[in-house]
């Protein structure tokens, strides 16, 4: 049996490593996945719980060396946040628009305001004046708290890092990087539960009917619908068309709208933007939901005796999936689908979203676009645009590695501040993030193609976060117990449990009472500005529609990006 006890305890032993790995992760994701008060209505941590799992064994001795366990910490979190770029990469400019300023500002609130109380407790509670390893030893342990407290793994990988950096610069010492995980792990428990009370606190509060807020949302919904496609056919009774072409109909309008069949003279074709209109012409068209009115008061009414599908021109209508690289980023006017295909397109599919095909619109990889034409016509746009579903199966991993290695290197770029005796970097977090984001947004610009399936980022993205917990917990469990129990372990819990209530409670009641944002909204905001999945979930589950969904993906990506900057930077500038 020795051969047994050799693959358990050798930790210089490649199976050693593997075995340790496979049985923190396997056992942290089967404990996380079970929920605490009830299966329908719980919370649960989810992988999140591989780091206690990691601490148990850790603090048990089943271990490995220092070196293979920070590789693969370092590793984890380069696969993580570089995951998390890709994904929230092509949202993070349009976040800013159609009020996400607003709601992003409100989000930056929250994330000063958990800065600053850390600090402020720091100072209050913990400060030793004239005791700098003191001090240095509890703002490890506060940075490590405050990202626990908002739930942020990517913000304890970089201020995990910035603890390095520091230690390499005789700054921390060997046990600054388990003290970040200590402080980590008494504050996330009480992270998770505290974010969720403090949103249903803010409906008490503020006196929210949550019914009343159901009913203004499918109100806005319905009085507003952006983008939602609408399709009808019109007959032209408008004198003023005669003789028009389709451009300076539109034109006229100031409204974009498509006309993907004509009948005109007993005969159908498909139009383009120089076809010349006549009266009593039949139009199929698809426009914006909320532009359908003002459409129809102009050219003419619907006309609901015409059956396209019974005309003399056999039309189709197919499912066009965009899987060529060099037509993502191009907008529709640009690949002039009716003059050059004599195809019209009406409307796109976007993951769970149905958009109206508005010539301005910047097409991706993955989009579904709905052309109408002759099946002929039809089918050469097919090929035009790719069409292989096998082609998204297989994510560009050259492009992916490509965008690592230039943000390692961006990363490691000194910034050097006033004042500030070690430079600030973006770190081995930061930097894959920065151009993770960078190239999910304007990638296709340098013919970059990183896309992955959403199936994919997800499993890459999870692998990498449970590399990097399994490190992080397997490194701080030997000194986890004797900090909690023995140290000032309570008095980080309740600490960390005001970081996280306080800015929520504060930012919420603004965000309601003076800004006037939808409750429903706001759920969702405060999920994003927290990046807590729980928190998301819970805020769905309540609201019953797609507002906090809404909400969570606007402020997401600027929230992220802060988290990660600031845990760094607490760090690097406040180090004694």
């Amino acid at each position: 049996m020795n051969w047994l006890q050799k693959l358990f305890t050798d930790t210089d032993g490649v199976g050693h490593i593997v075995l340790l790995y496979a049985l923190v992760i396997a056992v942290g994701i089967f404990l996380g996945s079970m929920k605490i008060g009830g299966k329908k209505n719980g919370i649960s941590l989810g992988v999140t719980f591989v780091l206690f799992a990691g601490i148990v064994a850790g603090h048990f001795g089943f271990t490995g060396t220092t070196n293979v366990l920070t590789f693969i910490q370092d590793f984890g979190l380069i696969l993580f946040v570089y995951c998390i770029g890709l994904q929230v990469g092509p949202g993070f400019v349009s976040s800013f628009k159609q009020g996400g300023i607003k709601m992003n500002l409100i989000a930056l609130g929250v994330v000063l305001l958990n800065v600053v109380c850390c600090i402020s407790l720091f100072f209050l509670v913990f400060y030793k004046n004239g005791d700098g390893a003191a001090n240095n030893y509890n703002l490890s342990m506060m940075v490590g708290t405050l990202c626990g407290a908002i739930t942020n793994t990517p913000g304890l990988g970089a201020a995990t890092e910035a603890v390095t950096t520091v230690a390499n610069n005789g700054g921390y010492g060997e046990m600054g990087t388990p003290l970040i995980a200590n402080g980590y792990a008494c504050a996330y428990p009480l992270g998770v539960v505290g974010i969720i009370a403090a949103t249903i606190a803010i409906r008490f509060l503020t006196g929210t009917s949550l019914k009343k807020e159901q009913d203004e949302i499918e109100k806005e919904k319905s009085a507003n619908p952006h983008a939602t496609p609408h399709r009808m056919t019109l007959s032209i009774s408008n004198p003023a068309l005669v003789g028009k072409s389709i451009l300076q109909v539109r034109q006229f309008l100031a409204r974009d709208f498509v006309c993907s069949r004509i009948l005109q003279n007993g005969h159908v074709s498909i139009p383009n933007r120089n076809t010349v209109l006549g009266e009593g012409d039949k139009m199929y068209i698809t426009c914006a939901q909320d532009d359908a009115e003002a459409i129809i008061a102009f050219i003419g009414p619907v006309d609901e005796t015409i059956v396209w599908e019974e005309q003399d021109v056999p039309m189709v209508s197919k499912h066009v999936l965009v899987t060529q690289p060099n037509i993502a980023g191009k907008t529709l006017g640009e690949l002039h689908f009716s003059s050059v295909y004599g195809v019209n397109v009406t409307r796109i599919r976007r993951g769970d979203m149905n958009l109206f095909a508005e010539s301005n619109l910047r097409l991706m990889m993955s989009d579904r676009l709905v052309v109408v034409g002759p099946e002929d016509a039809v089918d050469r746009v097919a090929s035009k645009m790719g069409n292989s579903v096998k082609k998204l199966d297989h994510p560009n991993l050259a492009a992916i590695f490509i965008g690592v290695f230039i943000g390692i290197i961006f990363g490691a770029i000194p910034i050097g501040l006033p004042g500030v005796p070690t430079p600030v970097k973006l770190g081995l977090a930061g930097g894959p993030l920065c151009i993770a984001i960078a190239i999910g947004a304007y990638g296709y610009k340098f013919k970059i193609n990183a896309y992955t399936t959403t199936s994919a980022n997800l499993m890459l993205r999870e692998m990498g976060l449970a590399l990097f917990l399994a490190s992080v917990g397997i490194k701080a469990g030997a000194n986890f117990v004797d900090t909690v129990m023995n140290g000032d372990g309570l008095t980080y819990v309740w600490c960390g449990f005001l970081i996280t209530v306080l800015p929520i409670l504060i930012m919420g009641f603004i965000a309601k009472k003076f800004v006037k944002l939808n409750y429903c909204t706001l759920m969702g905001l405060i999920a994003g500005s927290t990046t807590d999945p729980p928190a998301l979930a819970f805020a769905n589950q309540t609201a019953g529609n797609e507002a906090p969904a809404v909400g969570y993906s606007t402020v997401y990506p600027l929230s992220m990006f802060l988290r990660i900057l600031t845990a760094q930077l607490i760090i690097l500038l406040m180090c004694a």
